[in-house]
C-alpha cells in the first residue's frame, strides 16, 4: 500500500435511496473516529428529484455523485453500482476501511465479502436496517444518533442507574465483555472492552442510554471499579474496569 501506514484510508460510499442528507455532518464527523475519507461516493439516479436534497450537499462536502439510471422497475441498479465500485476499491489496494451507508439487505454480502479481506467495515442506517446487515458490519451506527444525540434517549436525558442496572441485556452485556477481556487480577481495557462488545453486537452504542463514552456509561451503572492511569505525556488515560 502506499502512503503513511499510520493512517486508515476510509472510502465512504453513500446509497442515495436509502439516506438523508441530514445525517452528513454527523456522518463525516463520526467517520473521521475510524480514518482519513480518502474516496467519498453517493449513488443514484440524479435525473431523480427524489435527490434534489443531496446536491448542495455534495458540493459543500467534496463527495462525488455516481450517476446509476433505473433501467428496469423493481430493480436497484444504484446497489449493483455501489457493490462494484467496492469490490474495485478492495482490490485496488488503496483502501484499508468502508463505510457503507444503507439501511438495505443487499450490502450484507458485501460488508462479509470486504471482511473477509481483512478490511474494517462500519455501517450506518436506519433502526430499520435488517439485522443481517448489521451484523456484518464490524461496528454498525443508527443515524437518527448523528442527526440529533439526544434521540437516542428520547428526551436526551441520561438513562437513571436503576434503569440501567434493571436492563437484564445490557447488564449482561457488560458483564461478558469485562470478564473476557479481564486480566488475572480481574482488570479489564475498556478499550478491549469495547472491542468485545462491538463483536457482539455492532450496533452497540452508548449514545443509546445518553452517554457520549462507554466509560461514562460503565460507571453510571455502580456495577464496576473504575481506575484511570496516565500513560506517557501525551495527556492519554488508560481505562481499566472490574465488577464489583
Amino acid at each position: 500500500m502506499n502512503g503513511d501506514p499510520s493512517v486508515t484510508r476510509l472510502a465512504v460510499l453513500i446509497d442515495a435511496d436509502n439516506a438523508s442528507p441530514s445525517i452528513i455532518l454527523g456522518l463525516l464527523a463520526e467517520g473521521s473516529k475510524y480514518g482519513v475519507p480518502t474516496v467519498k461516493r453517493i449513488y443514484g439516479d440524479w435525473t431523480s428529484p427524489n435527490l434534489n436534497g443531496w446536491k448542495e450537499t455534495l458540493l459543500s462536502h467534496s463527495i462525488a455523485p455516481i450517476q446509476q439510471f433505473r433501467y428496469t422497475v423493481g430493480k436497484n441498479a444504484t446497489d449493483s453500482a455501489m457493490i462494484i465500485d467496492a469490490m474495485d476499491l478492495l482490490y485496488g489496494g488503496k483502501i484499508d476501511a468502508f463505510c457503507l451507508v444503507s439501511s438495505d439487505s443487499d450490502f450484507t454480502r458485501l460488508a462479509s465479502r470486504i471482511r473477509e479481506g481483512g478490511h474494517k467495515v462500519y455501517g450506518f442506517g436506519e433502526r430499520k436496517t435488517p439485522v443481517a446487515f448489521v451484523s456484518a458490519c464490524d461496528k454498525f451506527t443508527f443515524v437518527d444518533i448523528l442527526i440529533d444525540p439526544s434521540r437516542g434517549v428520547g428526551s436526551g436525558a441520561r438513562t437513571a442507574a436503576d434503569e440501567l442496572r434493571a436492563d437484564g441485556e445490557l447488564v449482561s452485556l457488560l458483564r461478558s465483555s469485562v470478564t473476557a477481556s479481564a486480566n488475572e487480577e480481574g482488570w479489564a481495557n475498556l478499550g478491549a472492552v469495547g472491542a468485545q462488545i462491538s463483536s457482539q453486537r455492532p450496533e452497540f452504542d452508548a449514545r443509546h442510554y445518553g452517554f457520549s463514552k462507554l466509560s461514562a456509561l460503565v460507571d453510571a451503572t455502580g456495577l464496576f471499579e473504575t481506575r484511570r492511569q496516565p500513560v506517557g505525556d501525551g495527556g492519554q488515560t488508560v481505562v481499566s474496569v472490574r465488577e464489583i
